[in-house]
């Protein structure tokens, strides 16, 4: 690469100095962009064309939403992309493919890149079950992601925790069967996927304490796609089974699925868009559908 890509970073939080300081390390160009906040007196209108204005200045041809979810990121998403710039967006992804359509068709347009940043799928491990283990066919996935700190967004633990479990299943294993999900705030710490035969496990991958440059890979795997690169993608819905719908209901600090009588659909989106997934609901554990993770590399 001639010239080292450049890029303008949302956000004021710990999150968007990490990503700012991994950027930096690898040698691009940066633009820290901290207010971000709406005003109470701004129209969205008005609230997208500061927010584009900004990026513009900064000369980044890639920006990167280091945001929690809110009503936001969609009006982020939009000026970004109204400035003509690639965009990453941090995991969770709560919007519906109804509401990321808009978003998608302009991307389209526009020639532009769009991704919503699941660096776990990424770890030495994921890609070897990917290139392996055929699709995952006749086995059963499994992860727990379990941390000691508190619920910071609001959010409950299989949404913003959980995400990345589901990701990870449909980037490397997405014909295997879902064996157990484990998501919990305030608990010792446990970050855990594995793949099962006939209840039996044969494979496994702890990223408790990850020192893979995996946050590298995915902005090396993006950069690529900017040149021509072809990236995997699909679109569905995954089921997976549940203890009871009180359970899927629990409150945030955890959320816990096992082989049992009941399921929920869970919505995910693993890159850009090849077929649409039914939305009907399942009424033995929960009213609808939810949408946890996007993660559209190529649009």
């Amino acid at each position: 690469m001639a010239d080292a890509r450049s890029y303008a970073i949302l956000g004021r939080g710990r999150w968007a100095r990490v990503i700012h300081n991994v950027l930096a390390g690898m040698g691009r160009r940066c633009t820290l962009i901290e207010n971000t906040r709406r005003q109470s007196s701004e129209s969205d209108f008005e609230y997208k064309a500061r927010l584009s204005a900004m990026m513009v200045d900064s000369l980044a041809e890639i920006t990167w939403l280091c945001t929690p979810p809110g009503p936001h990121v969609p009006l982020m998403m939009e000026a970004a992309l109204t400035a003509g710039l690639h965009v990453i967006a941090e995991k969770p992804w709560p919007y519906s493919l109804a509401a990321a359509r808009p978003w998608m068709d302009m991307a389209r347009e526009r020639r532009r890149q769009a991704a919503v940043h699941f660096e776990y799928c990424l770890l030495d491990a994921v890609e070897n079950w990917r290139t392996q283990l055929d699709r995952g066919a006749g086995l059963a996935f499994g992860g727990h992601f379990r941390v000691p700190g508190p619920d910071r967004l609001g959010m409950p633990a299989i949404d913003n925790l959980g995400c990345h479990l589901f990701a990870i299943r449909e980037y490397a294993v997405p014909e295997s069967q879902m064996a157990e999900i484990v998501c919990d705030y305030e608990v010792v710490s446990e970050r855990k996927v594995w793949l099962e035969r006939n209840r039996r496990e044969i494979a496994s991958a702890s990223f408790r304490d990850n020192k893979e440059p995996i946050i590298q890979r995915f902005i090396a795997r993006f950069e690529s796609a900017l040149e021509g690169s072809v990236l995997p993608h699909a679109y569905g819905t995954t089921e997976m089974r549940c203890v009871s719908r009180r359970s899927l209901r629990a409150s945030r600090q955890s959320t816990r699925g096992r082989n049992s009588e009941g399921s929920m659909r869970l919505l995910y989106i693993t890159a850009t868009f090849i077929s649409e997934s039914s939305s009907e609901s399942d009424s033995r554990c929960g009213s609808s559908p939810r949408s946890v993770s996007l993660e559209f590399f190529a649009l």
